[in-house]
């Protein structure tokens, strides 16, 4: 493997899809970019895995006093053929279990007007308390856009978004900033301390196996999908 930071789950951060930004908001809340437009494998559970290995990263660079964290979504490239109701539905039930009140907001940027159909049929999976703090942002759309400006540092902030700042990912520098923080985390281990991070093996076996299941039914058919 390239990356050995994460050996199992490398293949799932070398596109950008979803990766900790190098900035944050202006209260200091970690930045969780996604880019679902980006998708390059096929496996539910490797996908579902690197995303819990994300949002645990976030968690590990909280500033003191700040338990939450921000979501990008960049849907440049989003196309329903490629996104499935069932891992919608599974990453949904994960996050709102074990990452209870984690998210402060998230901001869904330029979806297309298809995204509506997926939007109605994925609502019912959140919580009320969750699906308010998503906002829909438009680049065309003045009104929307003060969103983004409130929360952030236009100069930090990815042209993608917005902003000012032309950086975008890099795998290589996202690879070494990644695999430092894994160093922190093994030396947190080492101390004896319990770790007070979520991991994926956690997963009650019931959770286990359905996210098993979730590898079957994508491979068996296009059933789960939109």
């Amino acid at each position: 493997m390239p990356y050995p930071w994460v050996e199992d789950i490398a293949q799932e951060a070398e596109t950008g899809k979803v990766y900790r930004a190098n900035y944050c908001d202006k209260l200091g809340r970690p930045v969780l970019v996604m880019r679902p437009g980006l998708q390059n494998t096929n496996s539910p559970v490797g996908q579902i895995k690197y995303l819990v290995y994300c949002i645990e990263n976030a968690i590990m660079n909280l500033v003191q006093d700040q338990e939450q964290m921000v979501w990008l979504v960049d849907f440049q490239g989003w196309a329903m053929t490629s996104i499935s109701v069932k891992v919608t539905r599974e990453t949904a039930c994960i996050l709102q279990d074990h990452y209870p009140e984690r998210l402060g907001i998230g901001i869904l940027y330029n979806p297309p007007k298809i995204f509506e159909s997926f939007w109605t049929i994925v609502k019912p999976f959140l919580e009320t308390k969750t699906y308010k703090k998503m906002k829909f942002v438009y680049s065309d759309d003045p009104k929307s856009l003060k969103v983004i400006e409130e929360i952030f540092d236009l100069d930090k902030l990815d042209v993608a978004f917005g902003g000012r700042n032309p950086a975008g990912f890099n795998l290589e520098v996202y690879a070494r900033q990644m695999k430092d923080d894994d160093s922190k985390r093994m030396n947190f281990h080492g101390s004896g301390c319990s770790s007070p991070f979520y991991h994926s093996s956690s997963l009650s076996e019931s959770q286990q196996q359905e996210s098993t299941d979730l590898d079957h039914d994508s491979n068996a058919s296009d059933e789960g999908r939109l």
